[in-house]
């Protein structure tokens, strides 16, 4: 029995014949656009007067999120980190999230 034929029947006896199909269908990605979202909206620059959006780019804690889970493209994570920096100066934003010590 060759070596292919040998391993299938293995793992159909194991109940993995069709479960892989499954997984990778269960962690596939559900993002509709994969655009930035300032870049969607023809957005040209964060604006740090806009505290609903730059609390959606920041944690809990005050930590910004990466441009891999904000979504953002290079140009506009940068112009929403110096918004951030810039609306905390101004003290619209916390530099620390409002957690209890």
């Amino acid at each position: 029995m060759p070596r292919i034929d040998r391993d299938r029947d293995r793992d159909r006896d194991r109940g993995r014949g069709d479960d892989r199909d499954d997984r990778k269908k269960k962690y596939t990605k559900f993002r509709k656009d994969n655009r930035c979202r300032f870049c969607r909206d023809k957005i040209a620059d964060v604006d740090y007067k806009e505290l609903q959006v730059l609390f959606k780019l920041c944690t809990g804690q005050g930590k910004l999120y990466g441009r891999k889970r904000s979504g953002n493209c290079a140009y506009h994570q940068r112009s929403a980190t110096d918004a951030v920096k810039r609306a905390r100066f101004l003290a619209m934003l916390p530099y620390v999230g409002t957690g209890s010590l």
